[in-house]
Order: structure tokens, then C-alpha cells, then sequence
């Protein structure tokens, strides 16, 4: 679980950040679309994609294609940039079973269409690994009693659900591809009917971070780190939307550590620990120019 100083420092960051919506809706909306290409990269890499991200960005930003693809790859771009889109053009449509079909319709559509919008059934099992997803024959059932369930947990941390909901909806894995992908984007979709922002799961760490959080719950039942994994890129988030809609200039960590004399290696720590206000922006460290420490 997190401690309560994470807690209350994403409670002030939110608040902030809240504040900064209502007076500059389109600048946020723009933040988010900006990112768009950064999210679809990496979730897509995650799922061993071969795509880089400027492959990426030719594709959604400049309809484009600088080296041979597999056409898969350019749908799986594609197909998940549109279901970005739809969701922060719906931030506060409630996450039901309804939408999670619409979205994975989207998502599979022209690379396996009989299998888009639909659950596993029959004799569709599968395996990830060691982990074997939920007999096909319950999956719908229990897919209908996670958004249930997540909904009457009005006691819990909010982080704590939405983490709960995704090593669980994963560990079902209802669909007979695209699940990853697809509870991702269930993240983000919870997050903004909070009115907070969408955030990225990186690539870089799915073999550090990311994926040991899947084994430890299905060994213990456990989702502590997942919770602790959303918490960093929550504060990430609400960083970056915070400096760019309140600072003149951004700039690189490195570029501002010279600028104020301090150690390269100490100030990077310092944002990957969430301990200086710097998000990452096309896999680069950024702060604001005019950030001061205490």
C-alpha cells in the first residue's frame, strides 16, 4: 500500500491540477491528444510490437510509413489511437461490460474481426506463460461481476480499486487477444471519470516493474504494487499537465541540473523518484525552467 504522504501529495498535485482544468479545458484536451502516440507506442511495445515510436508518430501523426510493417502492427496502432480518442472524447463514461466489448471491438477490428466485441467461450483458452486465463465458460459472468464489484467499493483508495481492477480483469484475461492492451486503457478511463489524467505504463520497465506486479498477485492476492506503480505515474502525470499549463518554459532534467549546479545522476534520481516535479516526454526527463528547490 502506499503511505499517506504519497496519498496527500497526490491529493494537493489533483487538486492543482483540478483547478488548472476548469480554467484551461482545451489546453488540457491538447495534453492529452499530444500524448497520444507516446501512449499507443508504448502499450503496444508491451506487448512486443515491433513499432518504435517515431514509426508511431509517422503513422497516427503524418499517415505514414517510412520501413516494411507487418499490417497487423499498423492496425494495432491505429485501432488503439482511436480508442484514445474516443475515450477522452467520453472522459466520463462509466467503465461497464458494454464498453469494454465497444472498445475491444475497436481494437481488434481488421486483424481478427470474429474475434472483436466478444468474450472467449467454448474452447477458447489461453495461456499466458504459466498463467492460464479464467475456463471460457465463466468469463462473462465474471467479467459483469468485476465492474459490479469495483463499483460498490466506495471505502476504498481510489488507486487501490482501479489497481485491484486491473491485476484481476488481466488475471481473467477475457479475450483472445488484446487484453493488455485493452485494460490499459480501462485505467485511464477510470482515472478521468475521476477528472484526473491518463497515464503512460512504459515499456522500459515491464520486465523490472510491470510484470513482476502480475506474478507477486497471482502468487500472494496481493496488488500493493500495481497500486504503487499507478501512484508514481499519477503524480508523472499530474506534474507534467501542472508545469506545462503553469510554467513559461520546459527543458530538459540534465540541461536544468547544469543550470543550477547540481549533480546530473542526483537531480535524474530525483525524477524517477517523483521527488522534483519532472515527467517524461518522448522518453526524455523534463522540468520546468523555473523550478526552484526548497
Amino acid at each position: 500500500m502506499i503511505n499517506q504522504i504519497t496519498k496527500e501529495r497526490i491529493s494537493v498535485l489533483s487538486e492543482q491540477y483540478k483547478k488548472l482544468v476548469n480554467s484551461k479545458p482545451e489546453a488540457v484536451r491538447e495534453i492529452a491528444i499530444s500524448e497520444i502516440p507516446e501512449m499507443v507506442y508504448n502499450s503496444n511495445a508491451i506487448e512486443n510490437s515491433t513499432l518504435t515510436l517515431k514509426d508511431t508518430e509517422d503513422i497516427l501523426l503524418r499517415d505514414s510509413i517510412t520501413r516494411d510493417h507487418d499490417i497487423r502492427e499498423i492496425y494495432e496502432a491505429k485501432n488503439l489511437a482511436k480508442i484514445t480518442e474516443t475515450m477522452l472524447d467520453n472522459p466520463h463514461n462509466p467503465v461497464t461490460a458494454k464498453l469494454i466489448l465497444e472498445f475491444h471491438r475497436i481494437l481488434l477490428t481488421g486483424i481478427k474481426d470474429d474475434w472483436a466485441g466478444r468474450f472467449r467461450s467454448g474452447r477458447e483458452w489461453v495461456r499466458v506463460g504459466a498463467h492460464v486465463g479464467a475456463n471460457p465458460d465463466f468469463v462473462e459472468r465474471l467479467v459483469e461481476e468485476l465492474v459490479v464489484d469495483y463499483g460498490k467499493q466506495d471505502d476504498r483508495y481510489f488507486l487501490d480499486k482501479i489497481a485491484w481492477f486491473h491485476a484481476e480483469f488481466e488475471t481473467i484475461h477475457p479475450f483472445n487477444d488484446g487484453n493488455g492492451r485493452l485494460g490499459r486503457v480501462l485505467i485511464n478511463q477510470q482515472l478521468m471519470i475521476l477528472g484526473l489524467p491518463p497515464v503512460i505504463i512504459q515499456n522500459k520497465s515491464k520486465h523490472t516493474i510491470y510484470y513482476p506486479a502480475f506474478d507477486s498477485y497471482r502468487v500472494t492476492g496481493k496488488f500493493d504494487d500495481f497500486t504503487e506503480i499507478l501512484a508514481s505515474l499519477l503524480i508523472e502525470s499530474l506534474y507534467k499537465r501542472i508545469t506545462l499549463l503553469s510554467s513559461p518554459k520546459i527543458i530538459t532534467v540534465s540541461e536544468w541540473a547544469k543550470a543550477n549546479n547540481v549533480a546530473g545522476n542526483a537531480a535524474l534520481n530525483k525524477a524517477i523518484r517523483g521527488t522534483m516535479p519532472a515527467f517524461r516526454m518522448r522518453e526524455k526527463w523534463m522540468i520546468a525552467v523555473d523550478f526552484k528547490e526548497n
